[in-house]
């Protein structure tokens, strides 16, 4: 398996040469050559396997160049009901025949990104360790990316983290969650700007190849393939949980802001996964809504971005989108640069009337948006109806999912991460606050530790280099 640039720009390489760069030489995402397809039989012996066992099948037509049993001692290591709280990892919660939630958020900082970022954190230690080297990641959160990749680096032996944030735009759960970490590797810097300015550096420095190379920097964020990767499993396992047979479709309703999630199943659809619809939802940052509607992808200004109740999806350009469009373009690298070399300036592209507007549908590609008084009104309609209480952002999923779904085809809804983390909103649904798991009762009281910087490039890397050495 190797993997190129989405741009053109990049001679093949394998897992481990991706695994630590992030963005491509040429400013693209790498993609493998071919996605591998999965036979009938092979859908077959998988129905009925566990998390790990199914993990490596899939994860292994990914990862080549580790040696099998080595990549089967990571997965083992990562997937355990210690760290995930059940043996299924991802157990399937049916709300109703054909209606399920796949529960992904029962890692340790309660968000889906745990199921990816504990095995990243395990991949990026043990590559390390074959070569001596150290790693400096810089990652950009909206929310629920920076505490998981902080908890999945914490004591990592030759890893430092520094991620950034805006400030005062993420829950005081998440806020906490993240500036309340001690250890000496990890480095929270406050933005004073939006989720979109501490992407864009992210971007900036990630595009300096002198800087990143002179000072090891490698990425977290849902650039990173290894991210989409692990998620592609997940949707396998919700698959077999809410099907008896293989002649069975389903579909998932993905809550999307920066379009890794739902690229995880794009990808799975590719492979062979019997998925009649992929339906994106968004919130009032509805970039993403907007193209599968119209054709336009229109990244906002930075001041039009709407802080809303699912902070995790206040955003305004979804890196991994670019995934997608190449795969739509029948991977024209030189028509996607073209596409982005627009896009990085701030500027939009139209694919209304041609062709490859007409193409989404062969994807399976639906979307919606939802709003503050929706999300509220799903969540406490879910809670009266069937005593599950979910997130902000799940909720943008079921409203979305509910409204677009067709008539006898199992829906599976993504859950982003546990109600605790959003107490105000789930407080105005249903008049109380959300029950808080094991260890987090105090979360907010713990001494933080952290900076504040603009939305400065140049301050960030002098930062990076002062506490790196």
């Amino acid at each position: 398996m190797r993997y190129i640039s989405t741009r053109g720009g990049m001679p093949p390489k394998s897992f481990s040469e991706i695994l630590l760069s992030g963005l491509s030489p040429d400013g693209g995402l790498a993609i493998p050559e071919t996605y591998p397809a999965i036979t009938a039989d092979e859908l077959r012996q998988w129905r009925g396997m566990n998390y790990q066992s199914l993990a490596f099948e899939i994860l292994s037509r990914f990862i080549d160049d580790i040696p099998a049993e080595d990549l089967r001692a990571i997965i083992t290591r990562t997937y355990t009901p210690e760290i995930f709280g059940s043996d299924e990892i991802t157990p399937l919660k049916t709300l109703e025949p054909g209606f399920h939630i796949l529960a992904l958020s029962n890692g340790p900082t309660l968000a889906f990104k745990d199921i990816a970022m504990q095995l990243l954190g395990n991949l990026f230690e043990y590559t390390l360790a074959k070569t001596g080297e150290e790693l400096n990641i810089l990652g950009a959160t909206s929310g629920d990316t920076g505490s998981s990749a902080e908890y999945a680096m914490r004591g990592k032996q030759g890893i430092r983290v520094f991620m950034l944030s805006p400030q005062g735009k993420m829950s005081r759960f998440q806020t906490a969650q993240m500036f309340s970490l001690q250890d000496d590797n990890i480095f929270n810097i406050a933005i004073r700007g939006v989720f979109d300015d501490c992407q864009d550096i992210v971007k900036a420095v990630s595009n300096d190849h002198a800087f990143k190379q002179a000072h090891r920097i490698g990425t977290v964020n849902s650039i990173n393939w290894a991210r989409v990767v692990a998620q592609i499993v997940y949707y396998f396992k919700g698959y077999f949980a809410a099907t008896q047979s293989n002649g069975e479709q389903v579909s998932f309703a993905v809550p999307s802001g920066n379009f890794g999630n739902i690229c995880a199943g794009h990808v799975a659809r590719m492979m062979g996964l019997p998925i009649k619809q992929l339906i994106l939802a968004t919130n009032e940052n509805d970039v993403l809504d907007e193209f599968f509607r119209t054709g336009v992808y229109r990244p906002r200004a930075t001041s039009e971005t709407k802080h809303t109740s699912s902070p995790s999806m206040d955003i305004s350009k979804a890196s991994n989108f670019e995934r997608f469009i190449f795969d739509l373009t029948g991977r024209d690298a030189g028509k996607v640069a073209a596409l982005w070399s627009a896009v990085d300036k701030g500027q939009a592209f139209d694919l209304s009337g041609t062709t490859l507007f007409e193409k989404i549908q062969d994807f399976g590609f639906v979307s919606g948006s939802s709003n503050h008084a929706t999300r509220i009104a799903t969540i406490r309609e879910i809670y009266q109806k069937y005593q599950v209480l979910v997130d902000t952002h799940t909720a943008d999923g079921l409203k979305v999912g509910q409204t677009l779904r067709e008539k006898n085809i199992p829906l599976i809804c993504m859950e982003t991460a546990q109600p605790a983390k959003f107490s105000e909103s789930i407080q105005e649904a249903i008049g109380e606050e959300p029950p808080r798991p094991a260890g987090f009762e105090n979360l907010e009281d713990l001494p933080q530790r952290f900076v504040v910087k603009d939305a400065d490039v140049e301050a960030v890397k002098t930062y990076i280099v002062e506490q790196a050495g």
